[in-house]
C-alpha cells in the first residue's frame, strides 16, 4: 500500500508541484486550487521565513504536500522547519557525499539519522508527538539538488547515501557552473544532466527537474524524472498582467471585427 507523498515519490508516481517564492497564505491557496499535486516552498531565494511557511502550512498543509527549499545544508533550518510541519526539504547545491550525509542526519531521527528532538506543530505542539516521532523517519521526503558540476563528478557516491529520497536537477544553476549561465541545452550540461539520471536510474532514486515551461518540465517527465516543478509564482503574475496590459492598449487589427460588430 502505497502512504503519502513520499510514498508516492518512492513509487515512481509522476508528481506535478509549483513554486512559491511570495511569503503569502492566499497566493499558496491560489496554486492549490490549480490542482496540483505539492508546492516547492522557495526559502533559498525569496522573502520566505520560517514564520510564513508555518502560515502557508496552516492554510494549505492539510491540502497539499508542502515541500520546502532551504537555503542550505544548515541543521537548526532543517529542525525549525520539520518542526513547523514541512512534508519535507530540498536542499541546494549537495556538492558532495559528505554533505549528502549531513543532511540525512539532520532530517530523519535516530537511528537514521541525528535530528534534535523538541515540540512544535508538526507534532500537534506535544498532543501528537510519539505519533509523529514513530512515523516521521517514513513520511519525511528528503531531496537534495544536483546544480553544479562538483555534484555531477560526485553523482554516484551522493546517490548511495542512505535517506536520500530524489536527486532534484538544477538545470540553471548547473550551466551557471559549466560558465554558460541559462544555456541548458549546452552540451556539456546536457551530458551531465544525462550522467545524473543514469546514475539515479541504476540506482533506483527517483529524479527530479525544475522548468519555466511545461514544455520543458515534459520533455524530461519522458526521460523518466518524477517530482516536477513548473512555473513560478511571480513569473505567472507578471506573464498573465503583462498580456492583459498588451490586449488593453495595443491596436487590434481592423480585420478584426471587435464586439460583433462589422
Amino acid at each position: 500500500m502505497i502512504r503519502g507523498f513520499r510514498g508516492k515519490l518512492l513509487a515512481g508516481q509522476t508528481l506535478h508541484g509549483t513554486m512559491l517564492t511570495l511569503p503569502s497564505a492566499s497566493v499558496a491557496e491560489i496554486l492549490t486550487d490549480a490542482g496540483f499535486d505539492w508546492l516547492f516552498i522557495d526559502c533559498e531565494h525569496g522573502p520566505v521565513e520560517v514564520r510564513d511557511i508555518q502560515q502557508i502550512l496552516q492554510a494549505v498543509g492539510h491540502r497539499i504536500a508542502c515541500i520546502v527549499r532551504i537555503p542550505e545544508c544548515s541543521e537548526g533550518t532543517i529542525k525549525r522547519v520539520l518542526d513547523a510541519g514541512a512534508q519535507g526539504i530540498i536542499v541546494p547545491q549537495v556538492n558532495s557525499a559528505a554533505t549528502a550525509r549531513e543532511v540525512v542526519r539532520c532530517a530523519r531521527y535516530a537511528p537514521l539519522g541525528g535530528r534534535g528532538v523538541g515540540i512544535g506543530r508538526a507534532q500537534g505542539y506535544g498532543t501528537r508527538f510519539s505519533q509523529y516521532v514513530q512515523e516521521a523517519n517514513d513520511e519525511v521526503v528528503v531531496v537534495v539538488q544536483a546544480e553544479h558540476r562538483d555534484a555531477v563528478a560526485g553523482i554516484e557516491e551522493i546517490v548511495a547515501v542512505p535517506g536520500i529520497d530524489c536527486i532534484l536537477l538544477g538545470p540553471y544553476d548547473l550551466s551557471a557552473s559549466f560558465n554558460r549561465m541559462g544555456q541548458i541545452h549546452d552540451r556539456d550540461v546536457v551530458e551531465a544532466i544525462e550522467k545524473v539520471l543514469g546514475c539515479c536510474r541504476h540506482r533506483g532514486l527517483p529524479t527530479g527537474y525544475f522548468g519555466v515551461t511545461a514544455d520543458a518540465v515534459l520533455e524530461y517527465q519522458k526521460r523518466g524524472c518524477s517530482l516536477l516543478v513548473t512555473g513560478v509564482d511571480v513569473t505567472f503574475l507578471a506573464s498573465a498582467s503583462a498580456r492583459m496590459f498588451r490586449q488593453l492598449t495595443e491596436p487590434t487589427s481592423p480585420e478584426a471585427p471587435q464586439n460583433g460588430s462589422t
